[in-house]
């Protein structure tokens, strides 16, 4: 508690850019302070170099905070010897050298459907389960002297305490060998894919439960990854679903019952409450706006007038915008299409709407695919760095459908673990609501007429990938 009375809790951000603290007010969610520090720009990081970036962002930020939660990038693996030393520098989830181990692992188990039945997901290079194979394989020494294998959220929350290292279902369900509908590590993937090995794993914490206390007294929460911190902070409830347009994009929603998607679409994550969290992610989100503006040789507001300046449609240029390769099993080499062109559309206007229409077709198929599993979608609420764009708000209710709400501009990762902190702050049975905090900008479904444009524009970008890669 400050001097003012107020309570006081704290939310760490380690993504893969830079660490982010908030403080916020316990009861309403206020952000009171903040700080940020960068990491390095690398698939692979010593650890170390996150607590050097959290020691700096929260630097004079801490005084009167009572409880602090760390989020982390998911899937990450951080490899501790005997004595609790790293043993090689982490591998990030972006880090794709893993990719064929990926394919191999899927084989072995006896393909995706064994997969999404064992963990929920499908595996990719990005998940710590194909990490572990390819240092198995690539750097043996340094497998054999692996004795305890950790997230980068669980590693600062480790630090941050000095007790026993421990996670959360959220974070756990990343790695490819904890099963969210049993709610247990799969030990026998683990050992399957690190050859024999069985390093101890993290002891998985309820939702409200607390990892312990720093050396001066604060208490800190269990963690999770950023996804189901940036759920939390959202507050979504049935029929919500959230869309991130950030350099990558995610679709994600809440669920009672436990995903299990074959195709690898959809991953099957537990979230930070005791629930669900299917989500569908794409390589290809604001980077295909920047990629587009760079193209044709303008700045992003240029790109949003021009884009609103053709009709629904793009004028039949049909676009799918995967300019990085996708990140799910069946699309990892794809490249981006350009289709329908003619003499009479060839404009900059049709070719700056085809990119935000593409974009946003490409997270429209990630809210088909979380439908499949089972989410309904009342409304999406956007946010990430591209819901700022004038086309994309004016696009997006046009394209999904339904109601879209822009959510004011925050760290919402550092936000949920904040709000993360003030539950096993207060020990109750429920997070404390902080749904009055900020204001966003509500977006109704297109009228009838308009829903046709946006159903004709969402089938012709459905055809073409059915047609290219047999989707």
């Amino acid at each position: 508690m400050n001097s003012t009375g107020e309570v006081l809790v704290a939310g760490v951000d380690s993504s893969t850019q830079s660490t982010k603290v908030m403080v916020c007010d316990a009861r309403t969610g206020e952000v009171v302070r903040s700080g940020r520090a960068k990491h390095p720009d690398a698939t692979e990081v010593d650890p170390a170099q996150w607590w050097s970036a959290f020691e700096s962002a929260a630097g004079g930020l801490l005084d009167g905070v009572a409880a602090i939660g760390v989020a982390g990038q998911q899937h990450g693996m951080v490899t501790l010897d005997a004595d609790g030393e790293v043993v090689r520098p982490a591998l990030l989830w972006n880090d794709t050298r893993s990719a064929k181990a990926a394919e191999d692992l899927t084989t072995e188990l006896g393909g995706p459907g064994a997969w999404a039945e064992a963990v929920g997901s499908v595996p990719v290079a990005s998940f710590t389960v194909t990490k572990l194979r390819w240092l198995a394989e690539h750097e043996p020494d340094a497998a054999d002297r692996v004795a305890r294998v950790l997230l980068p959220h669980d590693w600062l929350t480790w630090r941050l305490t000095g007790g026993d290292a421990v996670t959360d279902r959220g974070d756990a369900s990343g790695t490819g060998y904890f099963s969210p509908a049993e709610d247990r590590y799969r030990t026998d993937i683990l050992g399957m894919a690190f050859g024999g090995r069985t390093p101890e794993l993290p002891k998985v914490l309820g939702p409200a439960e607390p990892a312990g206390h720093t050396p001066d007294g604060r208490l800190v929460s269990a963690g999770t990854g950023d996804n189901m911190a940036a759920a939390l902070a959202l507050e979504l409830g049935d029929g919500d679903v959230a869309v991130s347009l950030g350099t990558s994009g995610t679709v994600f929603g809440v669920s009672e019952t436990p995903p299990a998607d074959a195709t690898g679409t959809v991953a099957g994550f537990a979230d930070a409450t005791g629930r669900f969290l299917p989500l569908a992610c794409t390589l290809n989100a604001a980077r295909v706006l920047t990629a587009t503006a760079g193209m044709l040789g303008v700045d992003l507001a240029e790109l949003d007038r021009l884009a609103l300046g053709a009709e629904p449609g793009a004028g039949g240029l049909t676009l799918l915008p995967y300019l990085d390769g996708e990140r799910t099993p069946n699309l990892p080499d794809a490249s981006g299409t350009l289709l329908g062109l003619r003499r009479t559309n060839m404009t900059p206007e049709n070719l700056a709407r085809a990119a935000v229409e593409g974009m946003l077709c490409g997270l429209a198929a990630g809210l088909d695919a979380v439908r499949d599993q089972g989410i309904t979608v009342r409304r999406v609420l956007l946010i990430g760095g591209a819901a700022q764009s004038e086309s994309v708000r004016n696009i997006a209710p046009l394209v999904f459908g339904v109601p879209v709400v822009v959510c004011e501009p925050a760290e919402h990762v550092a936000v949920g673990a904040a709000r993360q902190a003030a539950w096993a702050l207060a020990g109750t049975a429920a997070p404390p609501s902080w749904r009055s905090r900020g204001g966003a900008l509500e977006l109704p479904a297109p009228p009838a007429g308009a829903a046709a444009d946006g159903a004709e524009i969402r089938d012709r970008h459905r055809c073409a990938r059915r047609l290219l890669h047999d989707q």
